[in-house]
């Protein structure tokens, strides 16, 4: 695929996270491998969605703001077109590629979340 392609993709997978048609875990995994900023963009404000879960669940404020910025996400993406240089730059200290090379496991899985938070490399 190139960007054009892989950003419609990713679009489609943020929306179908939202629209519950399948979870975080199963979306990040399907991701593709990219060096385009604005599909990492969107693998980590999936990732901030997932972690953001407890709050989302007690907050309905944040988890519709929240909902809404995911949307916002996707369909920029699904149209190809690029995100607004503001929502790059606020995921830019996550910027390392998507770690699509983590093992497939729970294991894997907490791995990378952890290096997502920064508690461990």
């Amino acid at each position: 695929m190139n960007n054009t392609e892989d950003r419609k993709f990713v679009g489609r997978l943020i929306i179908s996270v939202l629209t519950e048609q399948r979870n975080v875990r199963e979306a990040i995994k399907l991701f593709p491998e990219t060096t385009d900023r604005n599909i990492e963009c969107a693998y980590h404000a999936l990732l901030h969605y997932e972690a953001d879960e407890e709050m989302r669940a007690k907050d309905i404020e944040y988890r519709e703001a929240q909902d809404e910025y995911l949307e916002y996400i996707a369909q920029t993406l699904e149209a190809g077109k690029d995100l607004p240089k503001n929502i790059l730059e606020e995921y830019k200290p996550y910027y390392s590629g998507i770690a699509g090379l983590w093992d497939n496991t729970l294991h894997g899985f907490i791995k990378e979340f952890l290096r997502f938070i920064n508690i461990s490399k």
